[in-house]
């Protein structure tokens, strides 16, 4: 479980450890993710949590995440990770799981979808989805968010589901992989003085796709009424994190791979998020660049 130390991550690891499952929490903040541990071991004693550090933004830490577990954040993770679980599906003979939390701005992408040749430019703050972390490109140099370029890291998740689950069904292995909405959800918004961190879960309206200092944000929204008309229109906690336990355990979505899901239920993703050859491309684009 990534990102788990706050928010909708923590909810998840919580429901998961509920319903039995052996949960690694990925973070970032080790003392953060061991209040977190605590708190779930003190609701359920039971519970079977470890922590273990991991920032997603390093490939040297995503590496020796993955070694230590010896079993491009995202990406490289997974596939660090493959291996043991076709290995442990096989031998236990139960179905395994990947879901990718994506999100419904996915649909902003690019009019290309994915801007290959942009991807390592380092005028902007270039940090894809592909390893679990949000672009805003030229921030600085043009004095604006763009939209284009969440959307573009969260398609990755969406484009990145989908290839691995045919490239598993292939293998002809019990695995499926998934990727989801999770909802607008109102969780740590301002956060060390900035909104939209790494762990932020929040999304509306898309105004915090990216990383703003909070005297700038408040130039053009006072916290106060965010958090406040947060409490009527968005998620709370639970809610957020209802869409991503379902698909991580619910007996209905047994066998579903490669598909797209919102509310708990499946939903469709966007022509992009369902395009073959744009998966394909971004898939081998990516194993060349966690080589």
């Amino acid at each position: 479980m990534k990102r788990a130390s706050s928010g909708i991550g923590t909810e998840t690891t919580r429901v998961l450890a509920l319903r039995g499952v052996h949960v690694i929490m990925g973070v970032r903040n080790m003392v953060a993710g061991k209040d977190a541990k605590e708190a779930i071991i003190k609701e359920i004693p039971t519970a079977k949590v470890d922590v273990m550090e991991l920032d997603l933004s390093s490939m040297a830490s995503v590496r020796k995440f993955a070694s230590d577990f010896n079993s491009s954040g995202h990406f490289l993770l997974t596939n660090l990770l493959l291996e043991n679980m076709k290995k442990t599906s096989r031998k236990s003979g139960k179905e395994g799981r990947i879901v990718n939390v994506s999100s419904e701005g996915h649909r902003f992408s690019y009019r290309e979808g994915i801007r290959f040749d942009k991807l390592n430019d380092k005028s902007g703050y270039m940090l894809t989805r592909i390893f679990h972390a949000f672009v805003c490109l030229g921030l600085l140099k043009y004095r604006y968010c763009s939209f284009a370029a969440y959307g573009q890291s969260k398609l990755s998740n969406v484009l990145h589901a989908n290839e691995l689950a045919r490239t598993i069904k292939d293998d002809g292995v019990e695995i499926t992989a998934n990727s989801l909405h999770p909802g607008a959800i109102a969780t740590n918004i301002y956060r060390q003085s900035n909104i939209m961190t790494d762990g932020l879960d929040m999304e509306v309206s898309y105004i915090s796709m990216c990383r703003f200092d909070i005297s700038y944000m408040t130039t053009y929204f006072d916290a106060g009424i965010v958090n406040t008309l947060g409490r009527f229109v968005l998620k709370n906690v639970q809610q957020g994190a209802a869409t991503t336990c379902y698909v991580a355990l619910h007996p209905q979505v047994k066998g579903v791979s490669g598909e797209y899901f919102s509310d708990s239920n499946l939903s469709k993703a966007s022509t992009q998020g369902r395009d073959s050859e744009l998966a394909k491309k971004l898939w081998d684009f990516s194993m060349n660049l966690i080589k």
